[in-house]
């Protein structure tokens, strides 16, 4: 870890440069940058998170910690380039004083040209990331509703604040739970008639699960409230067929179904850097997360 005080931008490039030709390396395998905008409490797991991630996608990590309450504006800088933190690069900045004002200008002389650039903010994120100075850069843009205060007054904020390439993890935890789903209606089971989710008070995931559901099924889908943790269980019905997915507290659900034995089905509770991993894997927009949350039941945000 290199660590530089009171410096700048082109400073920082120039120390990441001259670390890169000690080692032997280049940035040319470095696919994309991610920019990181937390706070201390946030920034340490979501870094360590994006350096597992850089194990599949090498990249540029810059994670900006605005800390405007310092009495001397001035930048700090930690650097690491290979080794123990893996293929990427990594630079954790602390914008003290009045420059925590100008992370933009910070960031801009960090980007890697001719790469894409993600943006992920672990808790409050702007109210329009596609409009924030940070957000303008990216062609991505990853929020974390589950990491607010309110979660469900995040979400909405989410949905009032849509623009094409924004996501949120509490969708990309959805991913195993749509698997599933699909899978178990790869039998025919007649016309589905309705559907209930049900679990954890306050997880923005939900909202999101029963909107999907409504797009998906074209039938009404109810929403239950209980102690968790995540989802719980999702039940469909088709006349007098029920079918139902249930998960306790470890990774392996339970896939019941009218006049069939149940069965057992992976369902993992994924960790921060494999959430990172899946969507910095895509770079176009996602149109079913649009239309998730578009078409969220705000009545549902109030459990």
């Amino acid at each position: 870890m290199i660590r530089l005080e009171d410096t700048s931008g082109g400073a920082i490039v120039a120390t990441i440069n001259r670390e890169r030709i000690r080692l032997g390396s280049s940035a040319t395998g470095m696919v994309l940058t991610l920019l990181i905008i937390g706070n201390e409490e946030t920034q340490a797991d979501a870094t360590a998170a994006a350096i597992t991630a850089a194990r599949s996608h090498p990249m540029r990590i810059v994670t900006i910690v605005p800390r405007p309450t310092d009495p001397a504006t001035r930048l700090d800088a930690e650097i690491a380039v290979g080794g123990d933190d893996g293929p990427g690069e990594v630079a954790v900045l602390r914008l003290r004083g009045d420059l925590a004002e100008h992370a933009n200008s910070v960031a801009v002389p960090l980007l890697l040209s001719d790469t894409p650039v993600f943006a992920y903010w672990p808790s409050l994120a702007p109210p329009v990331p596609a409009d924030d100075p940070i957000g303008r850069h990216a062609q991505r843009r990853i929020t974390n509703a589950t990491g607010a205060l309110d979660p469900m007054r995040e979400l909405l904020a989410r949905q009032a604040g849509y623009r094409n390439g924004d996501t949120d993890l509490a969708w990309t935890r959805l991913t195993s739970w749509r698997s599933v789903l699909a899978a178990a209606l790869d039998q025919p089971v007649g016309e589905l008639t309705s559907a209930q989710v049900t679990g954890e008070h306050g997880n923005p995931s939900l909202p999101l699960l029963t909107s999907w559901l409504r797009q998906r099924l074209g039938v009404p889908v109810t929403l239950a409230w209980n102690a968790g943790p995540g989802v719980t269980s999702v039940i469909l019905q088709a006349g007098d067929i029920e079918i139902g997915v249930f998960r306790g507290e470890d990774s392996v659900a339970t896939m019941s179904r009218t006049s069939v034995a149940d069965t057992k089905v992976p369902l993992p509770r994924r960790d921060l850097a494999n959430l990172l991993s899946e969507e910095l894997r895509h770079m176009n927009p996602d149109e079913a997360y649009e239309a998730a949350v578009s078409n969220i039941d705000e009545s549902e945000c109030k459990p």
